[in-house]
């Protein structure tokens, strides 16, 4: 098993070590490689991905990444802020499916900012299609306006499109994904004002006919936002766009208690894949040992299990991380009274001795 090392900037270096520490105590047979990417790349080497960067990435089976920007870089052109580096990786290894799963545990249930009831038992996978929508699409730019009201001032304007068979590609993993879940699956879009969102709606209903036995159902998007705090635990699998799906994750990983538990996986046609966790690179507390692991380290077990098809070993880390947690151990981010605070190198040793 080749794996690409992507550290990144801020606390990503950080949670990145614990978690090749996690790896590399599992006695596998895999190698690793670490490379520079985002701002760290910049200042190294003068472009956020680097040719050497991508191509271990190509060359890796899978790719274990920390994250990436700083304050530092807001003033460089946008091709070379660290940002470029994620979207350039997603373009190139055609990772389209981004797999955002949102799981209450027993022990952090106090620590969601909704009531215990409501969040209780909530296992959640939020399906995000990765490689199209407005972040993507063409043309885009600042121009002169050349008409409405605010005619002759500068305007900014991006395209959101989508084609049926990046839909159709996107709803298929999602159906799958249903299938071994909870059976249900609800495709977000925003088809009332849209007519991208129209295709998208028209073209789940279509893919949801192949799949009789998962309960389909579509939902607004401001709707579904709604609803995740209302009643998130009606959802099993849910299926939306590149920027849809950016937000709705997020907000899903405060109901968890903390966007430091959790983790992602991007993923092509092939299972070749990118895992991260999903929050960024946190530059105001970067190099305090204060950052939360736990979200990088169960990437690291989801990259066994999807790309490598080593559930046994998956298992092993996600159950060293039930009994860390078990066993009182947070970090600032899930600390609650009568636990115990740990900094980011004493959490990654709990989940060593544990496993």
């Amino acid at each position: 098993m080749k794996i690409a090392v992507l550290p990144g900037d801020g606390i990503g270096t950080e949670i990145t070590a614990q978690a090749v520490r996690v790896l590399k105590a599992l006695a596998l047979p895999m190698e690793l490689e670490e490379a520079p990417v985002g701002g760290a790349a910049y200042d190294r080497l003068g472009d956020p991905l680097p040719e050497s960067t991508l191509n271990l990435a190509k060359a890796a089976d899978a790719i274990l990444f920390g994250a990436v920007g700083g304050w530092q870089y807001d003033t460089q052109p946008r091709s070379k802020r660290p940002e470029q580096a994620v979207l350039g990786l997603r373009k190139h290894l055609g990772l389209f499916a981004n797999l955002r799963p949102s799981i209450v545990y027993p022990e952090l249930v106090n620590a969601s900012t909704l009531k215990a009831e409501v969040v209780s038992g909530l296992d959640l996978l939020i399906l995000r299609e990765l490689t199209g929508d407005v972040y993507f699409g063409q043309p885009r730019g600042v121009r002169i306006a050349e008409d409405g009201p605010f005619k002759g001032q500068r305007e900014g304007f991006d395209t959101m499109r989508y084609a049926e068979g990046e839909i159709r590609r996107i709803m298929h993993v999602g159906f799958a994904a249903a299938r071994k879940r909870g059976k249900k699956l609800c495709s977000v879009d925003k088809a009332n004002v849209l007519e991208t969102m129209q295709l998208w709606k028209d073209v789940a209903a279509d893919v949801a006919r192949e799949y009789p036995d998962v309960a389909f159902s579509s939902m607004y998007v401001d709707n579904a936002a709604m609803q995740l705090i209302r009643n998130p635990k009606q959802f099993d699998v849910m299926v939306t766009g590149n920027m849809f799906g950016d937000i709705l994750s997020d907000e899903a990983s405060m109901l968890t208690g903390s966007i430091g538990m959790q983790p992602s996986a991007s993923l092509n046609e092939s299972s070749k894949g990118l895992y991260e966790p999903i929050h960024g690179s946190a530059p105001d507390i970067a190099g305090k040992n204060l950052a939360n692991p736990l979200a990088t380290i169960l990437s690291a077990a989801m990259m066994l299990r999807y790309s490598f098809d080593k559930d046994e070993a998956a298992g092993r880390i996600e159950s060293a991380v039930r009994k860390v947690l078990a066993q009182g151990l947070r970090t600032a981010d899930i600390y609650e009274a009568g636990t115990t605070k740990v900094g980011t190198v004493e959490m990654g040793d709990a989940v060593l001795k544990a496993l």
